[in-house]
């Protein structure tokens, strides 16, 4: 005898068996027990999540002579002559290729036949969204007044193109995605059945590969087992054969974009394509590992649902502080558009090398949600200059002192931490905005750029506000050492420790109420003094 796939060899038989669909298989026995059964029923949801298995299994309950708690026996004449294709009572059509008007007539005109045996004729008509709109209107009739003794079941991935007065007329039941976890559970027990030795960290990543349907589960494993045959299924087994790639690769791929290391990255990738992993699992993966990090970084109560083993839960914390927000949102964002174009690509290679340019290259990009990250490539480099500075390791055209420049730009000195210093009252506020070009000509020319349009306000309890005129320019400011920034040249003027609050005109339509133009308070044109 021919090898029988998984799929077919372990279909369900009866509702105890179907696996993720508990609110309809009880609604079904249900139905059968009190012998309340509907005559039209439309089954819903993604491919491999039972719908035509339900449906079989419906058709031989409805029909069995001695049914057990709703589910058929599976011993009657009935139930074997529908479990082996040949009754007559039960009709499978398939609408993809039976999509047209005639095809619907001679439906019609069959139902206008009784049963030859059992009590029910079903019709059992999958991916009915493919009937044509004249077709829809063939089967309107029937569906509303069919006789006693015709079920319908309509099963569909694509329910929103089915006409509504169609699903007016049938019970709708949606089938959902089958967690990873009742899947690797499934996949255990057959494993067990067929007598094949698996590691459970490879059945889970196949489970998860097969995003929800237990049919593509199935097959996977089918193939896995085929490809090493007589061996233990192991999790770098399932790696191979479905050609996709470790987390750890992810973590170290993502941590070398974060230091910008562009060699180190074209190298993992020229490894990953020799290895002959699949780039379009692979882009996809990636984005759901952002993923995981950014609902990390949302919410620690979240950590529940990531789904990941404590080995790598801790690695994504460690990332979690390493990478900004606006950044991480960033990095979703590309993968994602890269993984509707890679599908489709003839070059798959040059657009993931081209997406991780651009990770690593922020200045590439012209997107607005870009600029926080050019922004800290120049303060990087503006501190490593300063590291090189003060060390010595460069020498200034003032000459040196001490192992120190002898002059250097007002702009180039880093904020000193200043010691302990009391809290600001409200004028010493007034002060500082009377003398805010002073304090501006000895920022960074990057704050001072984000300041000159900015608008300040007295908050009161002597805080200090600046209201921002764009939201790229409050996100800049409200980071602490920009912040902080501002704070130590006040407490050298005033020798407060002055609080700021930062806010965005854009954001808050009231921020401008009580705002202080700064041109009026001190009665003169700002202005900035580039050295």
């Amino acid at each position: 005898m021919s090898y029988m796939a998984l799929y077919r060899k372990f279909r369900p038989t009866e509702f105890g068996d179907v696996r993720g669909q508990d609110h309809i298989v009880t609604t079904l026995k249900n139905q059968i027990n009190a012998d309340r059964i509907g005559h039209a029923y439309l089954f819903c949801g993604t491919r491999g999540t039972g719908k035509t298995t339900v449906a079989k299994i419906f058709a031989r309950a409805v029909n069995c002579e001695h049914p057990v708690d709703g589910n058929p026996c599976g011993t009657c004449a009935a139930c074997r002559s529908i479990a082996a294709g040949t009754s007559m009572n039960v009709i499978e059509i398939d609408a993809a290729s039976n999509n047209g008007v005639d095809n619907i007539r001679e439906i019609r005109d069959e139902v206008a036949y009784s049963p030859t045996e059992g009590k029910y004729k079903v019709y059992i008509i999958d991916e009915v969204h493919m009937l044509s709109i004249g077709a829809f209107n063939a089967l309107l009739k029937t569906l509303e007044e069919p006789p006693s003794y015709v079920i319908f079941i309509l099963a569909t991935t694509e329910a929103h193109k089915i006409p509504v007065t169609i699903l007016s007329r049938c019970q709708r039941y949606d089938f959902r995605r089958i967690t990873a976890d009742t899947i690797t559970a499934r996949l255990q027990e057959l494993t067990e059945k067929e007598g094949v030795e698996t590691e459970e960290k490879a059945l889970r990543y196949i489970a998860k590969a097969a995003d929800g349907s237990m049919r593509d589960a199935l097959s996977l494993l089918d193939q896995c087992i085929a490809f090493y045959l007589n061996q233990k299924l192991t999790y770098d087994h399932v790696l191979d054969v479905l050609g996709a790639v470790d987390t750890e690769v992810y973590s170290k791929l993502l941590r070398m974009t974060l230091e910008r290391n562009l060699p180190g990255v074209m190298a993992e990738i020229e490894e990953l394509v020799i290895q002959g992993r699949e780039l379009g699992q692979f882009v996809s993966d990636f984005t759901w590992y952002l993923r995981n990090l950014l609902l990390l970084k949302s919410n620690d109560n979240l950590e529940d649902i990531l789904d990941v083993s404590t080995e790598n839960l801790a690695r994504l914390k460690e990332e979690a502080l390493q990478i900004e927000d606006d950044t991480l949102m960033r990095y979703i964002r590309i993968f994602s558009e890269l993984g509707g174009q890679i599908r489709y690509a003839s070059q798959k290679r040059v657009l993931v090398e081209v997406a991780f340019i651009k990770l690593c290259r922020p200045a590439m990009e012209t997107n607005t949600d870009v600029l926080l990250d050019r922004i800290r490539v120049l303060e990087q480099e503006f501190e490593a200059k300063m590291e090189e500075l003060e060390s010595g390791a460069i020498s200034y055209g003032g000459g040196w002192q001490n192992g120190a420049p002898a002059s250097a730009p007002a702009e180039l000195k880093k904020p000193v931490p200043a010691p302990p210093a009391p809290k600001s009252l409200p004028e010493d506020v007034q002060n500082v905005v009377k003398n805010w070009h002073n304090v501006l000509n000895r920022l960074h020319p990057l704050l001072r750029t984000y300041l000159k349009d900015a608008q300040l306000k007295a908050v009161g309890d002597g805080k200090l506000g600046i209201i921002a005129a764009t939201p790229t320019g409050e996100a800049f400011l409200k980071e602490t050492r920009h912040i902080q920034e501002i704070k130590n040249v006040i407490l050298q003027d005033t020798g407060k420790d002055m609080e700021i609050l930062v806010a965005c005109m854009e954001n808050d339509p009231h921020a401008e109420v009580g705002a202080i133009d700064i041109e009026q308070v001190i009665h003169t044109e700002i202005e900035f003094e580039d050295e």
